[in-house]
């Protein structure tokens, strides 16, 4: 740390990348009080309609972001966060950041995005891919194919089964639908890694996004710690290059990747050359915030979606695990990662969906949201009342059953069905994806001591009394709102070498207040009785024909698939008609080549969906 700033002055700067926006806090070093912070919104937000460049309508399941997004937020959040702190810019040692993730980008070896060249401004492929973008389904059953029956050892590490989410699936996609694209990819990042890039003007690569986002496994796999070429090749011939567009040295978490550059210290005011800590992802940095960096000390997420990290000193192969890195989290010990792909977005659905006029209008009468006017109707019952299990799977399942063409469903519905019976049975239902987890955990002889929880979600305290009690566990809550951007402060902290290592900086920097939510033994045991009705469902519908299931989610997504790919080609059609274009151009859309609907049902049985 720098020796003319008193320790008491000195503050570090983190800046937490969400799905929607970024947010950056000023933190002071000596004890983790948060002076100041500013949130910048996206201006594209999530692009999943149709391309900013020309209106190019996208295929279902897709969802990119714009890079230019990111970049304002250091522009606009952090100067305005240290003039909310009241600080100086020669008070800041140091700058972190976190990412969402798997969000992943094709870039020059300079690091330009692909989708910043004019050539490939109108191309789907040459943006960013936000992590929900689920289109890769396709791409991730093949590598799992070929993975189980090539009998490849790194594929327990992640459950079994790796995501669409994740680099591999979404690159091979990009080689498929776009091959030229591929071509000039010379670089496939997390953006957690580009806005360190951006910010330094020095490439480098962080342990956590390449150990669970990139199959990174340096004990299994000989070489460069990535799955071979040979494997790669199977997959498809073109494939096989794909590590160089990857490998990189990596850098371990807390350390400096370098210098704020003159172009990063004039957008952000802050002076050149402090140093900024390696890249990291929101969920991942969040466990140093909330001192949950202990053995068994799991930690969930909860926000659009959640995301459970748990540091273990213990390795095992837990079934349907997102990855179990060794230094994922901290130096030391085994980092394992889960999720749920959907929850606060399922909450909105509900919300934006099913609320009746005389709601919103009561709601407005009195002054508050429609969340909370649904939540004080909900927890008025006792539980069971509604005669409702829902599956929480609108954004598909990410963890145990790792298949993002899984769909949500309600069972029980009556004509006398409020809305508020459906909003508690999804928010029971997200509660009851989390015992899943936990159990996983346990049965495969990783024990969960303690469960904390952060994000925006646990402002609800209906919904986390519901979790104790499904959970039978006492539920802590991160002592702070903002602890991706927290989490990256204390990072920077041991960047500058204020701090030893992450966990000195976490004691002293974190924040946590322990059971705050205790479970009520009558209310948990009838959700025991619920959680066997959504365990049935659960294994039915998530389980393929093959092992007693049923494949009708599956069917039902290949049909919304292809209809909506004929309706964006009757679209394009229509339109190069009417610029007197000719329509038999191939578009550079990544849409399937037929549009005709399967004459049967089981004509369904084989379309990937």
């Amino acid at each position: 740390m720098p020796e003319h700033i008193p320790v008491d002055e000195a503050v570090a700067i983190g800046i937490d990348f969400g799905t929607l926006s970024g947010r950056a806090v000023v933190v002071r070093v000596r004890d983790g009080e948060e002076l100041g912070d500013a949130v910048h919104e996206y201006r594209h937000g999530v692009v999943d309609r149709s391309l900013p460049a020309d209106g190019r309508l996208l295929p279902p399941d897709w969802a990119l972001q714009v890079p230019q997004d990111w970049r304002d937020v250091l522009r606009k959040a952090v100067p305005a966060a240290l003039a909310a702190a009241g600080v100086s810019a020669d008070q800041v040692i140091a700058l972190g950041t976190d990412f969402t993730a798997c969000t992943v980008l094709p870039a020059t070896a300079a690091g330009a995005p692909l989708c910043e060249l004019p050539q490939y401004a109108d191309r789907p492929h040459a943006y960013p891919k936000l992590w929900k973008h689920h289109a890769a389904q396709d791409q991730a059953d093949r590598i799992n194919a070929l993975a189980e029956q090539r009998g490849e050892a790194w594929l327990a590490r992640y459950g079994g089964r790796i995501s669409s989410e994740w680099q591999y699936a979404k690159a091979l996609q990009l080689l498929e639908e776009d091959p030229e694209l591929y071509a000039a990819a010379e670089r496939w990042i997390e953006a957690a890694d580009w806005i360190v890039w951006e910010l330094t003007g020095v490439e480098s690569r962080n342990q956590c996004t390449a150990g669970y986002k990139g199959i990174h496994q340096p004990d299994l796999l000989p070489g460069s710690g990535y799955p071979g070429r040979d494997f790669l090749a199977a997959l498809n011939p073109g494939f096989a290059d794909f590590t160089e567009k990857i490998d990189f040295p990596l850098s371990p978490l807390g350390g400096k990747a370098g210098g704020l550059s003159p172009r990063a210290a004039a957008w952000t005011g802050l002076i050149e050359g402090i140093p900024v800590s390696v890249g990291n992802v929101d969920a991942h940095v969040t466990n140093a915030a909330a001192r949950a960096l202990e053995p068994g000390h799991l930690l969930a997420i909860m926000g659009t979606s959640t995301c459970h990290i748990m540091n273990s000193d213990r390795l095992a192969d837990v079934p349907g695990m997102c990855g179990a890195v060794r230094d994922g989290v901290v130096p030391g010990l085994w980092g394992y990662e889960a999720g749920q792909s959907g929850v606060g977005d399922i909450f909105a659905w509900a919300v934006r969906t099913a609320l009746p006029e005389g709601y919103a209008r009561e709601a407005h009468e009195r002054g508050i949201g429609a969340h909370e006017l649904l939540t004080e109707k909900a927890q008025a019952q006792p539980v069971g009342a509604h005669g409702l299990i829902a599956l929480d799977w609108h954004s598909g399942n990410r963890s145990t059953l790792v298949d993002h063409h899984l769909s949500g469903l309600i069972v029980g519905l009556t004509l006398d069905t409020s809305p508020e019976d459906v909003y508690r049975a999804l928010l029971e239902a997200t509660a009851f994806g989390t015992r899943v987890i936990v159990d996983a955990f346990e049965r495969s002889g990783v024990p969960v001591t303690d469960f904390t929880v952060a994000g925006g979600l646990p402002k609800n305290a209906f919904l986390m009394q519901i979790y104790a009690d499904v959970l039978r566990r006492p539920v802590n809550v991160i002592g702070s709102e903002q602890g991706g951007a927290l989490g990256s402060a204390i990072h920077a902290a041991v960047a500058a070498g204020a701090y030893p290592d992450i966990h000195s900086a976490s004691a002293a920097m974190g924040r946590i207040r322990r059971d705050v939510y205790l479970p009520d033994p009558e209310r948990a045991r009838d959700y025991d009785l619920l959680y066997a009705e959504y365990r049935e469902l659960h294994d039915h519908f998530g389980r393929d024909r093959l092992a007693g299931g049923s494949n009708v989610m599956h069917r039902l997504r290949a049909l919304r698939a292809q209809a909506r790919t004929a309706q964006a080609a009757d679209a394009r059609t229509a339109n190069a008609r009417a610029a007197n274009a000719d329509p038999s151009t191939p578009a550079t859309s990544a849409t399937p080549a037929t549009t005709d609907l399967p004459a049967s049902r089981a004509d369904l049985d084989g379309v990937p969906a």
